[in-house]
């Protein structure tokens, strides 16, 4: 039988230590010279920057409320191609999705999806044979997850770990590989969006190989290793292969923004647009670039552009040439953080207000807490080059801050989430823009009809 090494790294809920763990594993596999590929269940963007950061491989989603079971098995064999190792960060607690009557959307249904060990991260502060009873309930409530071993965290010494280890192991059948101590300052700085450009400039580097010092120091990563053993995932590519596609379709180009302000993309939305003919021109809106010429579309992703409010604000070539491409009618997609940057200001939680590129009319407020965060089912409004009305999408949408308009807008699509339905984003011509990311891998049609946008657009300059 073929098998690879991967494991998932799961937790009883949110604050137990999964990221640390994951991360500490991933630089320390890395240091001891493996090619570790990371994943992150759900529609986070910010984890998988440390992934990628720390193993030098670009982490990937496996999201199975926004994309198939068979996508999601796909994006796995697609990322996990060349890696000794990959390690699939879980989301919330184990059990946590879409649904609280079932898996649907949680790290257990990707766990069973790819038929991947799980390694559960378990909080054991104040109690020892009590962490026994936690781990039992996780592994019953769904007798088919495979739990494979834990990891106590917060215990309050190397005695307290011993007690929680016989605990587990005699009542769950499971070795504890190892343990992390309360006292040894393993938090990784407040995570938000602002955090990321530091994580780039490699500031946290030394953060990162102490977390590695960590792991080595109280957890059997050998052990570990020989726990992730799985069979190969088998699966029948389907979404990636390359379409066959026409001179025209192959000679179409879209510009994407990406630079530390726009650089939220599902690596799977790029390469859907290549494997359906489009080539992918970058440039950067912070380093000054304009819009490449000659492309046929435009993409600008998610981010932060209130964290370089004043450097875009400032540099004026830039935003007229996106105003300009724009204005002339070539497709574009401008997904948060690119929805705000085509506003007319962003006004920070100081009250500075920088001046931004002023074709969606209204301004953005940046606010001090989350002012949305959530799945979102997506169906389009009437002109939506993208969707349709009779057709939906499935993405995410996080976000700090608010819109603000006095004039009548179209909006580009409606969105439901679970608190209900609202119409939301702007839409005027070929542009599509608003606060929710999509995933096009939920609907494939969407790509294909932003290519036939784009050949048209071809053709009518």
């Amino acid at each position: 039988m073929n098998t690879q090494k991967r494991i998932v790294i799961a937790g009883t809920g949110s604050g137990v230590g999964k990221t640390t763990t994951t991360i500490g594993l991933m630089a320390l596999l890395k240091r001891r010279g493996l090619t570790v590929q990371g994943f992150k269940c759900g529609p986070d963007y910010i984890d998988p920057t440390y992934h990628t950061v720390v193993t030098g491989r670009i982490s990937r989603n496996l999201d199975s409320w926004m994309t198939s079971e068979n996508t999601v098995k796909e994006i796995f064999n697609r990322g996990s191609k060349g890696a000794d190792i990959s390690i699939i960060e879980g989301v919330m607690g184990f059990y946590d999705g879409k649904n609280p009557k079932t898996n649907t959307g949680s790290t257990a249904e990707i766990s069973l999806l790819t038929k991947s060990p799980v390694i559960l991260v378990v909080n054991c502060q104040s109690m020892a044979r009590s962490a026994a009873a936690i781990v039992k309930g996780f592994q019953s409530l769904d007798e088919k997850v495979n739990i494979v071993g834990v990891i106590a965290n917060k215990v309050g010494s190397e005695g307290h770990y011993k007690l929680v280890k016989i605990a587990i192991e005699q009542e769950c059948g499971i070795p504890v590989v190892g343990y992390l101590k309360r006292e040894d300052h393993i938090n990784i700085p407040e995570r938000h969006l602002g955090l990321i450009p530091s994580i780039g400039r490699g500031e946290l580097d030394s953060f990162f190989n102490s977390l590695a010092d960590l792991i080595e120091q109280s957890i059997d990563v050998d052990y570990l290793l020989e726990l992730a053993e799985a069979p190969v995932v088998d699966v029948l590519p389907e979404l990636f292969k390359e379409s066959p596609t026409n001179s025209i379709q192959k000679s179409t180009s879209i510009a994407v923004a990406k630079d530390a302000a726009f650089h939220f993309y599902y690596p799977e939305n790029l390469e859907l647009l290549k494997a359906n003919g489009a080539d992918i021109v970058y440039f950067s809106p912070l380093a000054g670039e304009e819009v490449p010429p000659e492309v046929q579309g435009l993409y600008i992703g998610g981010g932060f552009p209130e964290e370089f409010a004043e450097q875009l604000g400032e540099n004026v070539t830039v935003k007229k040439s996106i105003k300009n491409v724009i204005e002339a009618g070539i497709p574009t997609l401008a997904e948060c953080g690119g929805f705000m940057y085509l506003t007319e200001e962003i006004e920070t939680t100081e009250g500075t207000k920088h001046p931004m590129i002023g074709l969606i009319p209204g301004k953005v407020k940046m606010q001090k807490k989350l002012a949305a965060l959530g799945y979102r089912e997506i169906t389009g409004s009437q002109g939506n080059f993208l969707l349709d009305t009779q057709m939906n999408a499935r993405g995410h949408e996080f976000h700090y801050s608010t819109y603000e308009t006095e004039l009548p807008i179209d909006h580009a699509y409606v969105t439901k989430g679970m608190r209900g339905t609202k119409k939301e984003g702007y839409l005027n011509a070929n542009l599509v823009a608003g606060y929710t990311h999509f995933h096009f891998a939920s609907n494939p049609d969407l790509v294909k009809r932003w290519i036939e946008k784009c050949v048209q657009f071809k053709l009518e300059i």
